[in-house]
């Protein structure tokens, strides 16, 4: 099978800037024999370089999480010219709320792809072995009113370079989420309806190697607009999805659930291990019109891997993480920016202090807590693990929590802070 200079330039323009259960290993995916487009049609399609117009609809299939993708395995064996071999899958689905509107990963499979054509090498690193990771979504709407969805589905993992997004000539158009939720489809989701859909992962073997042995992936999750292209009518905010790759990755995915979601734990950082902790605390104190609530701290041992090692360096005598959990009531009439607050954390009997260390939480500009809602902060500190274990650690913590501040780093509570200490 012979491509065009179309397909190669394509590639280049397709080519852009990164998925947790039980899976097996080493099943071969069995070949079938499913029309294809005729070469032709293909170059007409690739020519125009733009997804087919049809209007978004629901996936027939009642069941999550039971993704058959054997078609669309087939499918990228015969296009390519390669061989496919199945590393990984997994059936059980993750769901991320955005209030009422929902994104679900129903189920992924870790596709090994050996010497296909030259024509597919850019995507996969100019290599010509790699491997595929396949994910099934669904997106539904649960509002009384239409909201709009750009599925920019990226995955990343620890010491990427870049990211991971789907390309769109390794599985049939028509299936792709990509292609129903698109520019020529407004990415409009109908209240009250849903939207399923594929999207195809390729890494060249050098990166795939790389994720194979970290175990895991994470996949980013956007937020839905009220207003079609009013970015600042988000609903919800962003999230990730923590994806196993292998058995010690399943592993990893479910450890990793039992601690609060900062940077440190959601880009798989390094490794926690759990030293002290307390739940429901519910210690509750007013900063100007918002309730603050103490919820729960994690004191963790932390042990970061090869590529975050250089940003702990100082650290010589090891590290200890604090990450503490609030909920905030926002009963002002301006939102709470989340990555405007901090806070300060006192140890020693007030001998010593560190600040809280926004680079370890994941709040971007925009997640905010609303006039009128709830919402969750969490604060990490870094602590020298040295001075943890020998002289803090049987001493008080009293963490220093405001002002509260809107999403332009605006005071917005007059100044006001006030001061919890960490019950034993």
């Amino acid at each position: 099978m012979k491509k065009s200079l179309f397909l190669m330039s394509s590639l280049i323009l397709s080519t852009s800037i990164i998925l947790s259960g039980c899976g097996k290993d080493g099943d071969e995916t069995k070949k079938d024999d499913e029309p294809k487009k005729t070469q032709e049609e293909k170059g007409q399609d690739k020519e125009k370089d733009k997804v087919q117009k049809e209007e978004p609809k629901k996936d027939q299939e009642s069941t999550k999480g039971s993704a058959d993708f054997a078609s669309l395995i087939s499918y990228m064996e015969k296009e390519t010219q390669g061989k496919t071999k199945i590393l990984f899958e997994n059936n059980e689905s993750q769901v991320h709320k955005m209030e009422n509107v929902s994104i679900s990963i129903d189920a992924y499979s870790v596709v090994e792809l050996k010497d296909f054509h030259t024509d597919f090498n850019i995507p996969f690193g100019e290599e010509n072995n790699g491997g595929v990771i396949l994910a099934k979504y669904t997106v539904k709407n649960d509002m009384d009113k239409d909201v709009y969805y750009m599925p920019s589905l990226d995955v990343t993992f620890t010491g990427a370079s870049k990211y991971y997004t789907n390309d769109k000539y390794l599985i049939p158009e028509e299936d792709q989420l990509p292609t129903k939720l698109s520019f020529e489809t407004d990415y409009l989701i109908k209240a009250g309806d849903e939207v399923t859909g594929y999207i195809a992962y390729p890494f060249g073997e050098t990166d795939l190697a790389k994720i194979n042995e970290l175990g895991t992936v994470s996949v980013m999750i956007p937020v839905p607009l009220a207003e079609k292209e009013k970015y600042d009518t988000t609903i919800g905010t962003e999230g990730r999805f923590n994806l196993a790759l292998n058995t010690d990755g399943s592993k990893k995915v479910s450890s990793n659930s039992t601690f609060y979601q900062d940077k440190v734990t959601m880009d798989n950082m390094g490794e926690k291990k759990i030293l002290k902790e307390k739940s429901d605390i519910n210690e509750s104190k007013k900063i100007g019109d918002v309730n603050a609530i103490l919820e729960g701290y994690q004191f963790t041992k932390f042990t970061p891997n090869e590529v975050e090692a250089p940003r702990f360096s100082n650290f010589t005598n090891g590290v200890t993480l604090l990450t503490v959990k609030f909920k905030l009531e926002n009963k002002a009439t301006s939102e709470i920016g989340l990555s405007s607050m901090s806070s300060k954390l006192t140890v020693n009997d007030g001998m010593q202090y560190l600040l809280s260390e926004g680079m370890l939480l994941n709040y971007k500009p925009n997640d905010v807590i609303k006039a009128g809602e709830n919402g969750e902060l969490l604060q990490v500190f870094v602590l020298d693990q040295e001075q943890y274990e020998k002289i803090w650690k049987d001493k008080a913590f009293d963490i220093e929590l405001g002002p509260i501040r809107n999403k332009g780093a605006e005071d917005t509570s007059k100044g006001k802070k006030e001061t919890f200490t960490l019950p034993k």
